[in-house]
């Protein structure tokens, strides 16, 4: 079977590993040109990848694109698997492929459409996540369902958890999907549109703290926007605070202040005050611009 993968990021590589163990060289991968990899968080070069095992490399930012669907044609593939690439396929790029196009989608469909899903699942404190793969069709994340898993989602999830169980989850289901096709049987479960949600894109802006926000709001997008994304932050003296790990102060009674100042320093790194009078220490930190040292007594920046 022809197989081409299009995908440029982390999931894409786990996809394309997964093929390789299973022996199901792809005919070719569809990524990223370079310079163009900046547009994921979670970008990756997969040349490293598919060169040393044989597979030709087509680099597109369009998939839809002349030049890129003139190269699919000559590939003439079977399927075609779309595995991280953020990017609505159209028809003529559809129909590429003789038995279709069948896509990955973070969430238990039709659940959770759209962007950023791994953030929203745990800023919008969801008890459950999924993975689906699904046919590619006109819409947005809503063509039927190949094969779906559900799990739950811990109480301490964080990207950086929740995005792997992802990735371990291409490796479990992938080898199935294309078994399907390998038999000539696919399942078609047509999606519940009364049951649709959709999220919304987010921007590294969108990681900004605002200390005025309770303890445990600012606890849970540190925890829903960090690694492999951009992370949450706040400005400290016009430089850039990355808050990688934080945790709740036990001892926020003791101490009187504004909403986004430093308390005190301690042996772990240091406290900050938030909105709901609480306070939380902050574990793990990077400046992003400018800066050296933990911030000492000042106020930082806040919406």
């Amino acid at each position: 079977m022809r197989i081409i993968l299009v995908g440029a990021v982390e999931s894409t590589r786990v996809a394309l590993e997964t093929l390789l163990r299973a022996e199901l060289l792809p005919s070719a991968l569809v990524t990223l040109p370079n310079e163009a990899l900046s547009r994921h968080s979670d970008a990756v070069d997969l040349t490293e990848v598919a060169r040393p095992a044989g597979i030709p490399v087509i680099f597109s930012s369009d998939v839809n694109s002349a030049d890129t669907l003139a190269a699919l044609r000559q590939m003439n593939p079977d399927l075609i698997l779309v595995i991280g690439w953020s990017q609505i396929c159209r028809p003529a790029f559809r129909a590429a492929a003789r038995l279709g196009c069948v896509g990955f989608h973070p969430s238990a469909l039709p659940r959770m459409r759209g962007r950023a899903v791994i953030p929203w699942t745990i800023l919008t404190r969801q008890a459950e996540a999924g993975s689906t793969f699904f046919w590619l069709d006109d819409g947005i994340d809503s063509g039927d369902i190949v094969l779906q898993r559900r799990f739950p989602v811990a109480e301490d999830e964080t990207a950086r958890s929740l995005y792997d169980k992802q990735l371990q989850a291409i490796r479990e289901m992938l080898p199935d999907v294309v078994e399907q096709f390998l038999s000539g049987s696919v399942n078609r479960v047509s999606q519940c549109e009364e049951d649709a949600s959709y999220c919304a894109r987010r921007t590294a802006d969108d990681g900004l703290i605002n200390w005025r926000d309770p303890a445990d709001e600012i606890l849970l997008l540190i925890k829903a926007v960090g690694d492999p994304y951009p992370g949450a932050f706040t400005v400290s003296n016009g430089a850039n605070l990355l808050v990688r790990e934080a945790r709740r102060f036990s001892q926020s009674e003791r101490f009187i202040g504004m909403p986004g100042q430093v308390q005190t320093l301690t042996d772990s790194g240091f406290v900050v005050r938030c909105g709901d009078g609480s306070c939380i220490e902050v574990l793990d930190w990077r400046w992003t611009r400018g800066g050296a040292k933990p911030p000492r007594h000042s106020a930082l920046g806040r919406h």
